[in-house]
């Protein structure tokens, strides 16, 4: 957990021991289902966890919001969110039940009150969120039309409501003509090369 120390200075003691956990239970559950890629899996602190964290150093989520993570897949980025947000309300969206049904397991394993789930397609999920998070689900224009109507219009961070992306490599083509967006690269935040492509994408609803 030296790099999540590295850039975080203030966790407390709790939040210390999950990142631990969860740096230890992703291996063990990879060899059962494929998470995440099993060629990134000794590398789950820098590729997966830090990764999902750069949000966390984009906003501070005000306590009480509720942010939908679309497509979780392994869990990145609400899981370590939700370690770094315990008063926020994450609810894990993801279309495979296998996925959906180990990280029920892993939430239970570390304890996190403020994870819920949702197995099944965004698009029929009648809710509403203050923000909603991706890594490389889908483009933006695409997740603009399954979510669009899902954020809410009362603001209660120091940010609009919005979708914040995780996404790398030029995106000139993809963002072209899509109106609200703020790019920030995750360099930064972070010095390690892995980084130098990856940007946070805001998309601004408001």
């Amino acid at each position: 957990m030296n790099l999540v120390l590295k850039y975080f200075h203030d966790l407390s003691n709790e939040q210390l021991s999950k990142f631990a956990q969860l740096a230890d239970i992703y291996p063990r559950f990879n060899m059962k289902i494929n998470l995440v890629s099993r060629k990134d899996i000794e590398f789950i602190c820098l590729k997966h966890i830090l990764h999902s964290l750069s949000i966390a150093k984009f906003i501070n989520f005000s306590n009480g919001t509720r942010v939908l993570d679309l497509g979780t897949g392994g869990g990145f980025p609400g899981i370590p969110l939700s370690i770094m947000f315990p008063n926020v309300e994450f609810i894990l969206n993801d279309s495979k039940y296998k996925k959906i049904e180990a990280l029920r397991v892993i939430s239970k394993n570390l304890n996190l009150k403020n994870v819920s789930f949702d197995n099944g397609r965004v698009e029929n999920l009648n809710e509403e969120f203050e923000f909603v998070v991706s890594r490389a689900v889908a483009k933006i224009s695409v997740i603009n039309k399954w979510v669009g109507g899902k954020i809410s219009n009362v603001h209660n961070n120091v940010m609009p409501n919005g979708i914040i992306y995780l996404k790398g490599g030029d995106l000139k083509e993809e963002i072209k003509g899509i109106d609200k967006l703020e790019v920030v690269d995750i360099s930064e935040f972070y010095s390690e090369n892995f980084f130098v492509s990856k940007k946070i994408i805001y998309q601004k609803f408001c």
